[in-house]
């Protein structure tokens, strides 16, 4: 309860609301990034899911990266980051889903070597921001391709006003937010309470 504490307040001090719902917490964890409290953060993660059997982490690139590492520091476990786009260097034999990215509003294909997903994994998505719920649905796609368990979600900062976590949740899917908003305006930023 000390990083979600801690969260919320950093979020309350360093966070800036621009329009159309978009928090931008550039100065400590998806630009510039606090790595003492990013790992404060990854250490809270691996409490929630601690027993859980979880094996591998799987997160986006590029911003849920980080975080998803910190964590799996603490669980021991590696991380497998699903890529935007095309590269020359990307298997063709890969898993594949359409994500729609709230900030961009753009929609990319990410995918992920079928060499790092099995069927015998049991996997915790991890990402930065959850809104819409676009990324985790994109995660739980390539996930289900590859026939593997996904044990949970965990994430940064949840917008609960925009129920993508709730959609998630009503899947069956355990989600985990270190912080939910649930009201965010230009002058006041409101938390959810959680136990």
């Amino acid at each position: 309860m000390i990083a979600i504490r801690a969260l919320e307040e950093k979020i309350q001090s360093e966070g800036q609301v621009f329009a159309g719902n978009v928090l931008k917490v550039s100065s400590f964890l998806n630009q510039q990034i606090d790595t003492a409290f990013l790992l404060e953060m990854g250490k809270e993660i691996a409490r929630l899911y601690e027993g859980s059997g979880v094996n591998k982490i799987l997160t986006v690139e590029a911003s849920g990266i980080a975080i998803a590492v910190a964590a799996a520091f603490y669980m021991g476990v590696p991380v497998v980051f699903a890529k935007k786009g095309d590269a020359k260097n990307l298997s063709s034999d890969r898993f594949c889903a359409e994500v729609r990215s709230f900030t961009k509003g753009t929609v990319n294909v990410i995918s992920v070597d079928r060499a790092y997903i099995k069927k015998e994994d049991k996997l915790l998505l991890i990402d930065d921001f959850l809104a819409d719920g676009n990324a985790l649905k994109g995660l739980l796609n390539i996930a289900a391709e590859a026939g593997a368990e996904v044990v949970g979600a965990a994430i940064a900062i949840e917008k609960g006003f925009q129920k993508g976590g709730d959609a998630i949740r009503s899947e069956g899917v355990r989600v985990e937010s270190l912080a939910i908003i649930d009201k965010m305006t230009d002058t006041e930023i409101l938390f959810r309470p959680q136990d």
